[in-house]
């Protein structure tokens, strides 16, 4: 389901559900918001590239941009300008994807580049050290560990593609991925120092 949709439908159950009515903008200058909808067409792509730029595939990218305009949505002010509100959804992306992280890899890891990060993933170019960093580690882990996270990650594969590929269930698959993301995260701490 596309990110418009699914935050159009989260916001109409939360307004079902009794959530305190919202404010609309209202243009008071050229650099303001007219509306949330215009708040949201204006970046929703900039979101998407950084998520996806960080977390490397689609579905994961759009499920934490919705986190990102749902859980800024309520905070943000009504006069808020154009670069404020960018600023917020910055940090607000910042939030989610470190939650995404210490969820997924069990540690935080906080630092954006948003210019830099979305540059890359325009120009759709890999830095040959990064790869060659990942290649490293992918290579000190355990044969199945390597091949969920290269299916998953450098392939692209969805998950449910990934547990076909290595012939078990999506719920193992899940499992695989989680302990070798882990044990990389272990691997490349350990690179660094």
């Amino acid at each position: 389901m596309p990110v418009a949709q699914r935050f159009r439908r989260r916001r109409a159950q939360q307004d079902e559900a009794g959530a305190a009515p919202r404010a609309r903008l209202h243009a008071v200058g050229a650099d303001v918001y007219p509306d949330w909808e215009a708040v949201y067409r204006d970046n929703v792509d900039r979101v998407f590239r950084l998520m996806f730029s960080k977390v490397g595939n689609r579905p994961d990218a759009e499920d934490l941009t919705t986190e990102v305009f749902l859980t800024a949505l309520r905070p943000l002010r009504v006069s808020a300008s154009v670069g404020e509100v960018r600023a917020y959804l910055l940090a607000t992306a910042r939030t989610v994807l470190a939650g995404h992280w210490r969820r997924t890899l069990g540690r935080e890891i906080t630092a954006l580049d948003e210019e830099r990060d979305i540059a890359a993933f325009e120009a759709d170019t890999v830095d040959p050290g990064v790869l060659a960093r990942a290649e490293a580690i992918l290579a000190q882990l355990p044969e199945r560990y390597g091949r969920i996270l290269r299916l998953r990650f450098l392939q692209s594969c969805s998950l449910k593609e990934a547990a076909a590929e290595l012939g078990t269930t999506v719920g193992n698959a899940k499992v695989l991925q989680h302990r070798a993301l882990r044990q990389a995260a272990q691997l490349a701490e350990g690179m660094e120092t």
